[in-house]
């Protein structure tokens, strides 16, 4: 399973096996490690949209913190299995963004969270502004 983009719904898409060291001993997903997978999925679509966090870092001196992560979780992943995590960009404000995100095994919803992240400086952590070039490629997945 690769990764993908549907423009006209913008959701990204991003597949995880999940293993051994994601599960309990009855080879259930441990609930934490969901917010692993939605991490991920973020960090990839970052990816896409041509960004990665060190050089946010580096270039901007920005990071992105997650201020909020309401989650449900309706039915367990299993070891072995390959998931499909979405991520799709709800709203943007100047400093955070809220993203809709679903952990899905086929066309089951097994985790429903909404993840809001904030922008700020790399040395204080104080609130700053989305980089310019960032925005206008978030405001284009809107």
């Amino acid at each position: 399973m690769k990764p993908t983009m549907q423009p006209e719904l913008f959701v990204y898409s991003f597949p995880v096996r999940v293993y051994f060291e994601n599960t309990d001993a009855g080879g259930v997903v441990y609930h934490s490690e969901y917010l692993k997978f939605l991490e991920r999925a973020r960090t990839e679509w970052l990816r896409h949209l041509g960004f990665d966090h060190q050089a946010l870092a580096r270039n901007h001196r920005v990071v992105f913190v997650v201020t909020s992560a309401h989650v449900d979780f309706a039915k367990p992943a299993r070891l072995d299995e390959t998931v499909a995590v979405s991520v799709r960009l709800e709203s943007l404000g100047k400093v955070r963004c809220v993203f809709v995100q679903e952990i899905r095994r086929d066309d089951e919803v097994l985790v429903a969270a909404k993840v809001t992240v904030a922008c700020v400086t790399g040395e204080n952590f104080k609130p700053v502004e989305i980089p310019d070039p960032l925005r206008k490629k978030m405001e284009a997945s809107l």
